[in-house]
């Protein structure tokens, strides 16, 4: 039989049992934000290393555009002389008539034009009668002959004419003293071969046309 303190306190044990202990909730914080810490950190240098070989992988294609850049800028524009001393043309129609040679007889007819398009002669002019004329012979600029020369009938060209192959440094006036040809300009013919006779002789060279 128990002495009266002993009944009370394993009545006191039987109502109240001794709880369990709980788990230490400061070391189950501290574990987690260990584990959110190392999954950042993770994160962080999987980005790093990501970016790195984004930047590796991209580096010679950002640098080509710049080399490009500098080799255009470091090229030098080539210019020639030969638009300034020689006739430039275009064959609007190649014709599949009698060739225009030295010596022959040809006939066209045209239009002459400044650079900026104005009209200072042409064939309309003249009742739209052809410019007959031995090809080679004095008479007429020698730009104008060496365009129409290897022309076919039928054919037309254009032909830019320099200075020094038209009226050089002299003004052309008309008969009411008027410049019509500013001295030192390109004059520009559109020319469309409608006739050639076969050459009879050897004709002199060419020389520019006298005021």
């Amino acid at each position: 039989m128990p002495k009266d303190g002993e009944s009370r306190y394993i009545c006191a044990e039987k109502r109240y049992p001794q709880l369990k202990p709980v788990a230490d909730w400061s070391t189950d914080a501290y574990a987690v934000g260990m584990n959110t810490k190392t999954i950042i950190i993770g994160v962080v240098v999987i980005i790093i290393v990501a970016l790195g070989l984004y930047f590796i992988i991209k580096s010679p294609t950002a640098a080509a555009p710049s080399a490009t850049t500098q080799t255009q800028q470091t090229t030098p524009t080539t210019t020639t002389a030969s638009s300034s001393t020689q006739v430039q043309a275009q064959d609007v129609t190649v014709g599949t008539g009698t060739q225009a040679t030295p010596g022959s007889v040809v006939s066209v007819l045209y239009v002459g034009k400044l650079p900026d398009g104005t009209v200072f002669d042409s064939s309309a002019a003249h009742g739209n009668q052809p410019l007959t004329f031995t090809l080679g012979s004095q008479g007429l600029i020698p730009g104008f002959q060496i365009g129409v020369n290897g022309m076919k009938v039928g054919g037309e060209r254009l032909m830019a004419i320099p200075p020094t192959l038209g009226y050089g440094s002299t003004d052309v006036k008309d008969s009411t003293g008027k410049v019509i040809i500013p001295a030192n300009s390109t004059i520009v013919f559109d020319v469309k071969l409608v006739n050639v006779q076969a050459a009879t002789t050897t004709p002199a060279a060419a020389t520019p046309a006298t005021k």
